[in-house]
Formats: structure tokens, C-alpha cells, sequence
């Protein structure tokens, strides 16, 4: 999470009835996912010497963890549209780390991940679980991060990344980076995939500040989780998916860049209006 210009929210306060939400929801949480990730690499330990890269199995614990997540926390999700079935890739905007329970409770998805998450303690054992793919924001690591993208995009795996490069305060779309685009426009690749933008916003809860959900500038993940975890009764979470479109169709990565943050700001603007 790198830095924001705009000063954040005044300090969620935590009383003594949300200290106690805090208890429940969080043992509850902390359960169901350490529980799953304990389940998820007993089953990958089968996975791996049958199927190598392929996950047949796995990615079905990952969605049962993280829709019942949400249904913990009492947030609600509401769907519009429906996740592509041609291969290739999803780009979605990025609000905060609640984006990837999101996200992996409506489809089967890798995240692409900058490469400091992997040491993250407790997220980054999760997203190493998970197959995400981790890497640095360097111009010399290019030709490595292609051939990544490539050899997983053959073994069947649809990947997600967030153009913006940082999450956000939940109310507005960064613009894009269009260095990840470049991996689509491979050779192998370029003719067989497609990109899918994807819009997620999130509605505060009623009476509270609109960037509830964001996290962006210096905030830091523990409290930014105990508001989570204590807040009475929660907002909403939406996630559109928007109409794939093929990689060739466009000249180059800028333009595919730029389609995509169209698509998805336009949405996210007449969500939050």
C-alpha cells in the first residue's frame, strides 16, 4: 500500500459492545480461515504430485472460506453481471484488503500481488496457499514477470491483478498502470485471451464516514481490521462484472489500460453518486 494525498477518517472509536464483536467475530473469522488454510494444504499435498499447477480442488476451499468470511462479518455482497469463461484475465480496482475475500468468494481467481505481501505475516502465508503470484515493480523484472504470467495463463489459471498498484479510499479510481498489460500481448497469448474488467465499491455504513471501507496513506492493517471486525451493522459490497473484451482487439497494452479504467471508473462513479 503505497501513499495518498487526502488525510484519512477521524479514528474509529471501539466500545465496550464493539471490543465484544471484535472477540467473536474475530475468533469466528480467524477460525473458518486458518481452519481452511490448514484443509487447503493437507488437499494440495494430494493436488500437486496429480495435477502440478492445475488446482481442480483447492480453489473451492478458497471461495467456501471467503464467502462464509463475509457472511461473519455480516457484509453483504450483491453481483451484477457474470465472471467470463474465456481464458485469461480479471483487473478490478482496489479499495483495500477486503477486496480479496471479495473477489475470491464470486470466482475462481490467482491474485497478482506487489512481492512485499509474501512477507506479510499471517496475509502472506495465505496468499502463498493460495497461488498468488508475487512480484517486484521493476522495469528489469519484465521478461520474468511475462514468463510467469504466460506459464500459469497455459496451465488454465485465470489471474487478477489492480492497475492502480495501491489500494484506495473507496471512493474514487487511480489511474492505471499499464505494465502488466504487456504480458497478455505475448505471442502465445495475444489470440487466445481476454480481459475482463471488474467494478468493486463498497457503501459505507449509514451515518459513517464514506471512505469507511478504504485503506490507503499510512493506515495500517490492525486497525484498520478491529474497525472491520467491530463495526455494528455494515454497509454493502458491490461487484459488476463488465463485458470481456479480446486482448488482439486492441493496438497495444496502453489501450487496453485504458479501456479497462474507463470501464470500471465510469461504473464506480455512477455506484457511489
Amino acid at each position: 500500500m503505497s501513499g495518498w494525498e487526502h488525510a484519512p477518517p477521524p479514528p474509529f472509536r471501539i466500545g465496550a459492545l464493539g471490543w465484544l464483536r471484535v472477540l467473536w467475530r474475530g475468533t469466528l473469522v480467524g477460525s473458518l480461515t486458518y481452519g481452511g488454510l490448514v484443509v487447503l494444504l493437507l488437499v494440495r499435498l494430494v493436488e500437486w504430485p496429480l495435477y502440478g499447477q492445475a488446482r481442480p480442488v483447492t480453489p473451492h476451499i478458497t471461495r467456501f472460506v471467503c464467502r462464509t468470511a463475509l457472511r461473519l462479518l455480516r457484509l453483504p455482497l450483491v453481483v451484477h453481471g457474470k465472471p467470463m469463461t474465456h481464458p485469461g484475465a480479471i483487473v478490478a480496482n482496489h479499495s483495500s484488503w477486503l477486496d480479496v475475500f471479495v473477489l475470491n468468494a464470486v470466482q475462481t481467481i490467482y491474485f497478482v500481488a506487489k512481492a512485499e505481501v509474501a512477507d506479510w505475516p499471517m496475509i502472506g502465508w495465505l496468499a502463498r496457499a493460495t497461488g498468488t503470484i508475487f512480484i517486484a515493480r521493476k522495469g528489469s523484472e519484465a521478461k520474468k514477470h511475462k514468463d510467469m504470467f504466460e506459464s500459469r495463463l497455459q496451465a488454465g489459471h485465470r489471474l487478477l491483478f489492480f492497475p492502480e498498484g495501491t489500494s484506495t479510499d473507496a471512493i474514487r479510481v487511480l489511474p492505471f498502470k499499464s505494465t502488466l498489460f504487456e504480458a497478455f500481448f505475448a505471442p502465445a497469448l495475444v489470440r487466445s485471451m481476454h480481459i475482463q474488467p471488474v467494478t468493486v465499491v463498497f457503501h459505507a455504513p449509514e451515518g459513517e464516514d464514506a471512505r469507511h471501507y478504504g485503506w490507503w496513506g499510512d493506515m495500517d492493517f490492525a486497525s484498520h481490521l478491529l474497525k472491520t471486525l467491530s463495526t455494528p451493522r455494515h454497509g454493502r459490497v458491490e461487484v459488476t462484472f463488465h463485458p470481456e473484451v479480446p486482448v488482439d482487439a486492441f493496438e497495444n497494452r496502453k489501450a487496453l489500460s485504458q479501456h479497462c479504467e474507463r470501464v470500471i471508473r465510469t461504473a464506480h462513479v455512477h455506484a457511489v453518486e
